[in-house]
């Protein structure tokens, strides 16, 4: 199964020099990056607009930021869900062509006629002509690069979307500075930073008509053959109905639009919260910048810098610490700490926002993921604008209040309450999205943050796999090699391929050294030493067979994997479990496990099963009593990971039970056929 990210963390230098070496991607790139720096232009350019047509008051000027916001929401909630559908059916190039050409005229219109009908007219034309252009440019990327640079495509496609933003401002910045002086040689009516703004915009679009123009390769019929009969409304239908059925996917949109709503406060309320500061456009173009430069950071480093943390940890509390800077942005009456704030507040938003992203690209199955991420794009859009629409009409409502407090005076005006309100909510919110997600609920987060700190914490979080990796843990006697060779067979006769393996002898090294490790005669051996052997055995282990299996999607199953060095050497042996543990991450570069099963048993019950005993099965009982509680705390500590079976039960019972909790895993092969036989019986 393959579990690519549709939306990872940015890519390196050299992934994206080689996927826009592609001459026909590089002068699509080209045209999506002028396309989306004109996008954001126009988002500054026709709010600022509205506000200079209010004539200073600021309850107008409120309700016509807002009016821009909702004539921008209008058609992405009539057309969003039809227009992807509906873009399939012409040619793309062409429709794209055009699409920009309507998109040029009609911006450049706007400061042309001037009045508050025409700009609210335009941009629902141009928000409902966008519609129709993106996905077919979405459509074309597939049939530009191979297939193995999809993924690194997708990732500067996404640079492209929201790097021009922070460009786009700064340009937005520079034409409030200089447009006074501009006045000698425009009209006055025409030579505002927002007019001006404007016709860059128009400009831009106009060029990317001429880029796409020229781009022969782009097809000129539908991605599929089947497109043109496809069922409307069953392909609208089908997205709605995955994420209603997964609780996961429920609870990350909840929290993903939480973070839109988080930055969406502040970039509905940004021209009227630096108008209150008595600043321009010069410094509203600054803080949207700063939004998005925020934004910016957290996409691209936040994976890194919080690698070690899991996901759905870093989901829920990177989105409470993005609200709790909100709150702290409402309070701030100077315009260089609001920056500032801003900043971390958006980089802690994009945090939230590529994390959720990546959850649901390991989460969703891939017949639906497309599907899926589009439904999930169209509400979060619909969301954003919905409340950047909202904000400042609940600003334009509370207006400005002026409180006394000994005798030093505040002041604080709507969008200053507004921001406040939606900082709460959004605090709500992420506390709720990190309690849903059940992630090692007996640790705390300050605990993983210590641990962090330490390098402690990468054998719990893991790398991402591409296959499926399955260990089997437990005491001596507790059936693990029946297990392991029964769910082989099950997930074969489900068309998995699978490989089976075991700890230690899964290579030829690992043979001789289980016959060192294991055979009476050799005798005490010094517990650092055993503790490192098994490393040894472990990280040849993974290097030979394990990893090479994962990559090739295959399911692994292992009997016996790091854990049991944590248990066995580390509190068997009285060492230190954090640190055997610190040695096997080391050795497996955090290779872990998607699920550990633990078959507990009675240490007494087990070591009656035994015909014969080797070395470490010849230890006290005490020896074996601690192994097994070691287990029953690793599996306490992280639940998600690990699944503790009653080895007492009989054989079928243990199958039964493990089989059931395997389906629970994102294994494709294993759901689809799952699914069918549970329709087949109802």
């Amino acid at each position: 199964m393959s579990q690519s990210l549709p939306y990872p963390s940015a890519p390196t230098q050299s992934e994206s020099r080689s996927v826009l070496a592609i001459p026909a991607f590089r002068k699509l790139w080209n045209s999506m990056a002028f396309s989306s720096f004109g996008d954001w232009l126009g988002l500054l350019a026709t709010t600022a607009l509205a506000q200079e047509l209010s004539g200073g008051d600021y309850t107008k000027a409120n309700f016509a930021i807002a009016g821009v916001f909702i004539v921008r929401l209008l058609p992405a909630v009539i057309l969003g869900p039809l227009a992807g559908v509906i873009a399939d059916r012409f040619d793309r190039r062409r429709l794209m062509v055009v699409c920009d050409l309507l998109r040029f005229a009609l911006y450049l219109s706007i400061p042309l006629v001037g009045n508050y009908f025409w700009l609210y007219t335009a941009t629902v034309l141009v928000e409902s002509v966008t519609l129709f252009w993106s996905p077919a440019k979405e459509a074309t990327v597939p049939n530009l690069v191979p297939k193995s640079k999809l993924e690194s495509a997708n990732q500067v496609t996404l640079l492209a979307s929201y790097g021009t933003a922070p460009l786009a401002a700064l340009t937005f910045t520079i034409l409030a500075l200089f447009s006074h002086g501009l006045t000698n040689l425009l009209p006055t009516k025409y030579a505002s930073s927002a007019d001006l703004a404007l016709y860059i915009d128009a400009a831009s679009f106009l060029y990317t008509a001429y880029i796409v123009y020229k781009l022969k390769e782009i097809p000129k019929g539908p991605a599929t053959k089947g497109a043109a009969n496809e069922n409307i409304g069953k392909a609208l239908v089908e997205g709605f109905k995955f994420v209603n059925d997964s609780k996961v996917i429920r609870g990350l949109i909840f929290g993903m639009l939480g973070a839109f709503f988080a930055a969406g406060a502040v970039i509905g309320l940004a021209r009227t919260f630096v108008g209150d500061l008595n600043a321009g456009d010069a410094a509203y173009g600054i803080l949207f910048a700063s939004v998005f430069t925020g934004l910016a950071l957290g996409i691209s480093l936040g994976p890194k810098i919080f690698s070690q943390f899991s996901r759905r940890r870093l989901f829920g509390a990177a989105l409470t610490i993005s609200s709790t800077f909100l709150l702290l942005l409402a309070l701030i009456s100077n315009l260089v700490l609001a920056i500032g704030v801003t900043i971390i507040l958006g980089a802690f938003a994009g945090v939230s926002w590529v994390t959720g992203f990546t959850m649901l690209g390991l989460e969703v199955e891939d017949e639906v993921r497309g599907r899926t991420f589009a439904f999930v794009q169209s509400l979060i859009r619909i969301s954003l604008v919905l409340v950047l629409a909202i904000a400042p009409v609940i600003a334009a409502a509370i207006g400005k209040h002026t409180y006394k407090i000994n005798n030093t005076v505040f002041t604080y005006n709507g969008a200053a309450f507004t921001m406040f309100f939606a900082g709460v909510i959004g605090i709500l919110v992420g506390i709720f999205s990190y309690r849903q997600m059940r992630d090692r609920p007996t640790v705390s987060l300050w605990s993983d943050v210590l641990a962090a700190f330490r390098g402690e914490l990468g054998g719990i979080t893991g790398a991402v796999k591409t296959g499926i990796f399955i260990s089997f843990e437990g005491g001596e006697g507790s059936g693990k090699s029946t297990q392991t060779q029964l769910l082989k067979e099950y997930l074969e006769s489900l068309g998995e391929t699978v490989v089976l393996t075991r700890e230690p002898g899964g290579t030829p090294l690992g043979v001789k050294l289980r016959e060192i490790l294991l055979d009476n005669q050799t005798g005490d051996i010094s517990p650092r030493a055993e503790a490192l052997m098994y490393a040894a055995d472990r990280a040849h282990h993974v290097y030979s067979v394990i990893k090479p299996a994962l990559d090739r999607g295959d399911v692994v199953i292992t009997d016996r994997y790091l854990d049991s060095s944590i248990a066995y050497q580390g509190a068997g042996r009285v060492l230190q479990p954090a640190e055997v543990a610190r040695i096997s991450r080391w050795a497996t570069e955090t290779l872990t496990p998607t699920l550990t099963v633990i078959m507990d048993l009675p240490a007494e019950i087990g070591l009656s099963r035994l015909e014969s005993q080797d070395r470490l099965e010849s230890e006290p009982l005490a020896f074996h009593e601690r192994v097994r509680q070691e287990f029953l705390n690793l599996a306490n500590v992280d639940p998600e990971r690990y699944f503790v079976v009653n080895a007492t039960q009989t054989r079928e019972q243990i199958h039964s039970q493990i089989t059931e909790r395997i389906s629970q895993l994102p294994l494709l092969k294993i759901n689809a056929k799952s699914k069918s036989k549970k329709n087949k019986v109802h």
